[in-house]
């Protein structure tokens, strides 16, 4: 078990439906696609969270939506400024830099993507976000703005202007991938991860060029 330390929350805005960012003071140097352990008492199992803030930031970012199952995020939901959470040291290999990819995320799973867009490696990437609706299109204005015809943003479940209408899988079956010798980042549900990476290598994309970041 990674050891914990305190932190105190300075905001827990609900962004979207259920949808959650909890931001507290950075005191420490992370890489952007890294996670972070979370829970609120130190003797209580943690739980593994994707930093969305750059690495500049003068705050971190944890975006999460309410399991209503879940151990810890309907408790998660309920902390408040002033209030004490345990977190450990960032850690994990997720990272893409410099490199030309395809960042392909939905859900949640848009959060290492948007630590890597706000640290500015944006450049040379193209981004395929999906959701249910445009609402859960987390950071839509930020990246749109900067990342132009480069960002795919997908809604499964109603139309939305500037959207594609269906699933990221649909959107990729019928137009097609960039370059299968460039490198994918995936990171959503593990549903979601394997019929992605299914539907990346019968297009010709190596095994191996695939990177995947489940989150339950």
């Amino acid at each position: 078990m990674k050891e914990l330390f305190p932190v105190t929350v300075k905001s827990n805005n609900e962004i979207a439906e259920n949808a959650f960012l909890l931001k507290f003071r950075r005191n420490f140097t992370f890489t952007a696609g890294q996670v972070i352990s979370i829970t609120l008492l130190k003797n209580e199992e943690s739980r593994l969270y994707s930093i969305a803030s750059g690495e500049k930031h003068e705050e971190i970012w944890i975006l999460y939506t309410i399991k209503t199952d879940g151990v810890l995020t309907p408790q998660l939901a309920k902390a408040k400024a002033g209030d004490t959470i345990y977190i450990s040291k960032p850690f994990g290999n997720f990272i893409c830099k410099e490199e030309r990819a395809v960042w392909i995320a939905t859900g949640t799973g848009i959060a290492p993507f948007a630590s890597m867009f706000f640290s500015g490696q944006y450049h040379n990437k193209k981004l395929i976000q999906g959701n249910r609706s445009k609402q859960g299109l987390y950071f839509y204005e930020h990246i749109k703005e900067q990342m132009s015809e480069n960002y795919l943003p997908c809604c499964s479940r109603e139309p939305a202007d500037g959207c594609f209408t269906g699933r990221v899988t649909q959107y990729i079956g019928e137009n097609g991938i960039p370059d299968p010798g460039i490198p994918y980042y995936l990171c959503g549900s593990a549903e979601m991860v394997v019929d992605v990476r299914d539907l990346l290598i019968k297009k010709g994309v190596p095994f191996q060029n695939i990177q995947a970041e489940i989150f339950f």
